[in-house]
């Protein structure tokens, strides 16, 4: 008896230093509570000049967010929308776009190159157990910034919300109050709406 109550203590110390000294180590997060995050990319897109400067609406490059529970991430083609008439020397970064498609130097396949998707990193990502659907909030108005912050002058994307379940709950209250675009809303509280 007295061993198993040395034995608690113990691992109840243990526990309570790890909890002390360890976040302070690593950097512990639970899902989808990684504000701050900003990841590098495999291309250093600048969304502050993109949307910002040039004024390029999200859903231009993110096309899935109105009709879609995912924005996605834009192919290589709908970039080469505009930077097919970029000059590849202008830029390095833009480089890698046509090396991606697989352009030669005069702006069409090469065959012997071989064709890759950019592997671009994930910055915004919740967990599996949480449903989460882009249109809606898209179609009732709710602005992109309301949970990705203002991308507009970030050069390097971050997440800047907690993207916690408190937040969703407390926006969906705020705009059941309030509406949203001076229209009125009905944003579910159920928890089997998102959680199923």
């Amino acid at each position: 008896m007295l061993n198993s109550r040395r034995l608690t203590v113990g691992a109840g110390a243990v526990l309570v230093l790890s909890l002390a000294v360890l976040p302070r180590a690593v950097a512990w997060r639970l899902p989808g509570h990684n504000q701050g995050f900003a990841p590098g990319q495999p291309i250093a897109f600048s969304h502050r000049l993109h949307a910002g400067d040039l004024g390029i609406t999200c859903q231009y490059c993110h096309f899935g967010a109105d009709r879609s529970r995912y924005a996605g991430i834009p192919p290589v083609q709908v970039c080469l929308n505009c930077h097919r008439y970029v000059n590849p020397n202008d830029s390095p970064e833009i480089q890698k776009l046509y090396d991606a498609a697989g352009l030669g130097d005069d702006m069409n396949r090469d065959p012997a190159k071989r064709l890759q998707p950019v592997a671009w990193v994930r910055v915004h990502e919740l967990p599996s157990f949480v449903r989460f659907d882009h249109s809606r909030h898209v179609v009732a108005g709710v602005n992109c910034r309301e949970c990705h912050g203002p991308v507009e002058r970030m050069d390097r994307i971050r997440q800047t919300a907690t993207l916690a379940m408190g937040m969703c709950v407390n926006c969906h209250r705020r705009v059941n109050r309030t509406g949203v675009n001076g229209r009125a809303v009905h944003a579910s509280l159920d928890c089997g709406v998102c959680h199923y």
